[in-house]
């Protein structure tokens, strides 16, 4: 059984960053992929990126493409997203979670979220 929780989350200015941790614990992350996902206020939970757990990115979102990238360190057990350029519409609550395989749709294990508010 795997536990995913993350943290980094906050208020920003737009233009600014911030990096997104997730740390894994229950099993060894190295077996498994792990996806970011966000949920906008009233919208749908969308896919934003997916790190194979050979460390292959298989899919980065086109809304953020060039501004955020996924990364991961299975020595520590985490896995990361940094944001950069950060703009109001990415407000969102940001989910990580896993899986055997990347998932755009969903995956079988996720963390409660943390919230980004991107605002002047």
């Amino acid at each position: 059984q795997l536990q995913l929780v993350e943290s980094g989350g906050g208020l920003v200015q737009p233009g600014g960053s911030l990096t997104l941790s997730c740390v894994v614990s229950g099993l060894p992350m190295a077996y498994y992929a792990v996806g970011w996902f966000r949920q906008a206020p009233g919208k749908e939970r969308e896919s934003v990126s997916c790190i194979t757990g050979s460390d292959i990115i298989t899919y980065v979102a086109s809304s953020v493409q060039g501004r955020f990238t996924i990364s991961r360190d299975n020595a520590k057990n985490t896995v990361y997203l940094k944001m950069n350029s950060l703009k109001p519409e990415d407000t969102a609550v940001y989910y990580c979670a896993a899986d055997h395989f990347c998932g755009r749709s969903g995956m079988g294990y996720w963390g409660n979220g943390t919230l980004v508010t991107v605002s002047s």
